[in-house]
Formats: C-alpha cells, sequence, structure tokens
C-alpha cells in the first residue's frame, strides 16, 4: 500500500508539472522533468530502467513492425478521420513556431530531426509512457484494467501536454497519445516501441515540411 501510494504521488506529482507548464507556463517545460524524474525513479524505486521498458526487445523486427504500424495508424488517423472532424468545430492545430524555418532549409531541418528524436521521442516516451503510465498503473495495482486505465488517463495528459496547438490539435495529440501507448502495451510494455513510433511520425512531419509539402 505504501508503495501504492508513492506511485500515486508520483504521477499527480508529474500531473500538475504538465498542467503547470502547458496550461498556466508556471513551470519549465515539462518533458526534461518528467524524463529525469522517471529515469531516476525508476533506478532508485525499481532498481533498473527496465521497469519501465527500456530494455532490448526480444525481436527488434517486430519492435520495428510495430512501430511502423502505430506511426502509419496515427497519421491516417490524424490527417483522415482525427483532424478533420476536430476541425468542424474549432480552428486547425496550430503547428510549432520553429515549424515556419524548415521548408527548403536543410539545416533547420536537420536541427528539427535532432530534436525530435532527442526531446520527443526519447524525452517524451521515458516521461509520458515510460514515467506516468507505469505510476499510475502502480497506483492501481498493476492490474491489466489499471495499465489501459494508465493508458487513457496518461494520453489526455499527453494531449494537454500539446496545449499551444489549441483544442484541435490537444484532441490529436491525445489520440496519437493512445496509440503511441497502445503500441507500448502489445510490445510487452518495450519502451523501444513508442520511441520509435514516435520518432517516425515526427520525422515524417518534418520532411513532407522541408519539402513543402505541408499544409
Amino acid at each position: 500500500m505504501r508503495a501504492r501510494i508513492a506511485s500515486a504521488l508520483e504521477f499527480v506529482g508529474g500531473a500538475a508539472v504538465v498542467i503547470a507548464h502547458n496550461v498556466f507556463r508556471v513551470v519549465p517545460n515539462e518533458v526534461p522533468i518528467l524524463a529525469i524524474a522517471g529515469l531516476v525513479s525508476a533506478r532508485v524505486r525499481d532498481g533498473a530502467w527496465s521497469s519501465f521498458g527500456f530494455r532490448r526487445p526480444a525481436s527488434w523486427r517486430r519492435t520495428m513492425a510495430t512501430a511502423i504500424a502505430a506511426a502509419a495508424l496515427r497519421m491516417l488517423l490524424g490527417d483522415l478521420v482525427v483532424e478533420p472532424l476536430a476541425t468542424r468545430v474549432w480552428p486547425p492545430p496550430i503547428a510549432p513556431a520553429e515549424a515556419s524555418d524548415i521548408p527548403g532549409h536543410p539545416l533547420y531541418a536537420l536541427a528539427a530531426l535532432v530534436i525530435v528524436w532527442g526531446f520527443a521521442a526519447f524525452g517524451e516516451e521515458i516521461g509520458y509512457r515510460g514515467y506516468l503510465l507505469n505510476r499510475a498503473a502502480d497506483a492501481g495495482g498493476r492490474s491489466t484494467g489499471a495499465y489501459w486505465t494508465a493508458v487513457a488517463v496518461t494520453s489526455i495528459l499527453f494531449g494537454i501536454g500539446h496545449w499551444y496547438k489549441g483544442p484541435a490539435g490537444v484532441i490529436d495529440s491525445g489520440i496519437a497519445g493512445l496509440i503511441l501507448g497502445t503500441a507500448y502495451m502489445l510490445s510487452g510494455r518495450n519502451l523501444w516501441t513508442s520511441i520509435l513510433a514516435h520518432g517516425f511520425i515526427d520525422s515524417f512531419a518534418v520532411i513532407v515540411t522541408y519539402l513543402g509539402f505541408a499544409t
């Protein structure tokens, strides 16, 4: 029970940081905070980062295939279903301010890819899927239901983590979080699956933006 309470407090603290930064702008960016807190927590409380799924997959081929499938589903669902429906009610999602510098500029595109893989793929996946999802599941007793509830709750937080995009963007990012969380679970909670899927999704966005195809 003490461990469950400690996990609940960690999750609530992490959620508070997400909201405090993205909605109220009263704390620094949550991604480095969550990633560092998660890595420290896994080492101190669980003894190893593998408790969050940071371990070598049993099959890299299966991991890659799952990541590609998750990335494709996220992009198709976002472009063909989520965004068209959301933009019937709200304005289109707001792109990151730096995106306007990418078209036709290879150095900006390369810098964006570095940020995509370092900050988004690794940082956000360690923070959201690795740390918050597992601590929420720990608080619920690590049952199957607790893990899937944690997937849903952290997906909502992931949407809030993209508050700057506006309501349509929050919903779109929340669905992305749900897909990434599901891929994480289906891979036996191996973090490499969601890291690769996240990296593929954002890399594709950088490439099409650089080529001038993004709207």
